[in-house]
Formats: structure tokens, sequence, C-alpha cells
């Protein structure tokens, strides 16, 4: 436990901010899943709307510091990806596994 004042009101704050920032990304993980949920569904629309609020929840997380920019990139660019593929109706709402590409030539 904390000894002196600084600490402890430190410690208050900590908490208080711990609390705050779960929230923020509860919902970041919330509005993805409903992102993902409307694609599955089949329903475009809907989900270019629900990715635009959760383009903006991220990117107002990332501003603030609750989570790195570059994670909110990451996670706009993994979502916007399946969008796309759904819009192609390519049926492949997953994007494309990332690995080593194996060549098609034989040794012989």
């Amino acid at each position: 436990m904390p000894h002196s004042a600084s600490a402890k009101k430190r410690h208050r704050q900590n908490l208080r901010n711990r609390d705050r920032n779960r929230a923020v990304k509860s919902e970041i993980k919330s509005k993805i899943r409903k992102v993902l949920d409307a694609i599955s569904a089949g329903d475009v629309g809907a989900a270019k709307e629900q990715f635009r609020g959760m383009a903006k929840t991220t990117d107002r997380a990332a501003a603030s510091g609750t989570i790195h920019r570059n994670r909110a990139a990451r996670i706009k660019s993994r979502v916007s990806a399946r969008l796309k593929n759904a819009e192609k109706g390519t049926g492949a709402t997953k994007p494309p596994a990332k690995g080593r590409k194996v060549s098609a030539k034989t040794n012989g």
C-alpha cells in the first residue's frame, strides 16, 4: 500500500484510469463484433455504418493513448479487409492468411 500522500493519489488515479481504459477497450471489442456480425449476416450496408462508428472509437482511443495508434490502424485494416471481401461477394470474409509463400518450382 502507498504511504505518502502523493503515492496514495497516484494509486487512486491509476485505479480510475484502469477502469476507464477497460471500458474503452471493451467498447472497441463490442463494436468490432457488431461489424463482423453484420458481415456474416450479409448486411453490408449495416456493416459499413457499424464500421464508421468502430473506426471513430478506435481513433479516439488511440488519440487518448488508451491503445497504440498502430493497433488502431491494424484493427481498422483487418475489419475493412473483411468488409471489402463481403462487398465483392467472394464469400471469403476472412483476409488471406499471412505466411510463407510456397513456390511451384520443383527440383529436378
